[in-house]
């Protein structure tokens, strides 16, 4: 049932088995067009607001030898899309044999359980639902945007909420005045009082070096919506039943401190930082921390109704590609760019991440990095490699002008092998994606500007020094 993978010409160092998703997805494609062309298959995805996104392609007719290679390309490709893009519900449009093995693979027993569960009822609190139909019975293409932030004015917090650390900053009318970074241990907690706390403590530290407040704005690995995440990361020890104190914690926050308050998924803060810095649009933003954060400012400037949660999102095609241990699925972003691939590949070099907390296991292998030893430098190059081949993969989905990667996997001299690597990779296997511009903030803004960028979301009605 397997596509042909498709071996990389540039092979990462630690990982000879990698075998990039859009290798497979060209090769499939172009194989169809050589078949004749084939059936159209296409994807509708609604979300709770009413609005649809479509994803066109093609697959092999019914009666072709490798038609059985359609169930996999369909399931990887709504797979992509899903986290991608988001939706309660999914219109296939196609081949009826397709629509009907995703309605039995996204389903309560079906292999992808978690992604039904995580779509329905905890991101869009409905039950989750695969429509399989004609082509024609897609729905039309129904995308909305919005702008996003860069609001300056006024004395404001910025915050930004990761699995090592807190990062805030105190702003003035557009320029940081102070910021830090407070290591702190989420996943692990199990009492909602443990979150509430620490994020006010750093709030107070902020707001300690100006005159007064004016705004807040945050960001945070997870799905939000109206100031409340729906499901995250940092919060998975909270359990059911307690989860409403952290679904409003955020709400509470803005009342105690009234003034107005903005919280949304870390990558669209990434992507908002490189928009307000190139002054320019069409920005993936990539947030290389304790899992993948991504986001996208569209070429008009604002962001989609799409997730972007492109940790879940699959990259790599490899049968025996590393497992992750939330979803369930293999080769997804998170395990590839992340501290959670460096202490992946790590061992494969013969270092022993060190530390209490997962930064400073990261820092104690970035430490080899630093010092010139070989093997942790085969890590950050074997994630330049990943990236390379994945942001091909990514131009499939988005329309880009430029990448821009962050986080603290990014800082010291791995930024640069990730980079330079990823470009080899471009130049080497996509000219024609030649055009984008992969861009690595100084090292400051690679460490604390997502809770600048933060502090511009929130808009003052009346911006004015109290």
């Amino acid at each position: 049932m397997s596509l042909q993978r498709i071996a990389p010409n540039i092979t990462p160092p630690l990982d000879p088995d990698y075998k990039p998703a859009v290798l497979a997805n060209r090769s499939f494609r172009q194989a169809v067009v050589e078949a004749g062309g084939g059936s159209a298959l296409i994807f509708g995805l609604e979300r709770a607001d009413g609005s649809v996104s479509r994803f066109e392609t093609a697959v092999f007719s019914g009666d072709h030898r490798r038609a059985e290679e359609n169930l996999y390309y369909a399931e990887r490709l709504l797979k992509f899309l899903l986290w991608q893009r988001g939706g309660g519900k999914v219109y296939v449009g196609g081949p009826t044999a397709i629509g009907e093995y995703l309605k039995r693979v996204y389903s309560p027993q079906g292999d992808r359980a978690f992604d039904y569960h995580f779509m329905g009822e905890k991101v869009y609190l409905i039950p989750f639902e695969i429509v399989a139909c004609s082509a024609e019975e897609v729905p039309p293409r129904n995308e909305s945007g919005q702008a996003l932030g860069r609001h300056l004015g006024g004395y404001r917090i910025g915050f930004d909420l990761g699995a090592s650390d807190v990062k805030v900053s105190a702003v003035v009318d557009g320029t940081a005045i102070y910021s830090n970074e407070i290591v702190w241990e989420p996943v692990i907690q199990t009492d909602p009082a443990y979150h509430y706390q620490r994020v006010t403590a750093a709030l107070k530290e902020a707001a300690a070096q100006m005159p007064q407040v004016d705004a807040i704005g945050g960001s945070s690995a997870g799905v939000y919506v109206n100031n409340q995440p729906r499901v995250a990361s940092l919060f998975r020890g909270i359990p059911d039943d307690c989860f409403d104190a952290i679904r409003n914690m955020f709400l509470r926050i803005r009342d105690e401190y009234a003034v107005p308050l903005e919280i949304v998924n870390d990558g669209e803060v990434t992507a908002l930082a490189g928009s307000m810095s190139l002054e320019d649009n069409g920005i993936l933003g990539v947030a290389m921390g304790s899992s993948e954060a991504a986001g996208y400012v569209n070429v008009n400037g604002n962001i989609t109704g799409w997730l972007n949660e492109l940790a879940f999102a699959p990259v790599d095609y490899n049968p025996e590609a590393p497992v992750d241990e939330w979803s369930g699925d293999k080769g997804v972003g998170a395990l590839y760019f992340s501290q959670q691939c460096v202490f992946r590949l790590a061992p494969k070099v013969g270092i022993e991440p060190m530390g209490e907390t997962k930064a400073a296991k990261l820092k104690s292998v970035q430490n080899y990095l630093e010092s010139g030893h070989e093997g942790a430098r085969q890590i950050w190059e074997s994630i330049g490699i990943y990236l390379g081949y994945t942001l091909a993969h990514y131009a499939d989905f988005y329309d880009l002008r430029h990448v821009l990667i962050l986080g603290r996997v990014t800082s010291g001299r791995g930024g640069l092998l990730i980079l330079d690597n990823a470009k080899k990779v471009l130049a080497a296997e996509f000219p024609e994606l030649s055009h984008i511009n992969i861009q690595l903030p100084d090292e400051k803004s690679r460490r604390v500007g997502q809770s600048i960028a933060a502090a511009s979301l929130p808009n003052l009605q009346s911006t004015t020094n109290k």
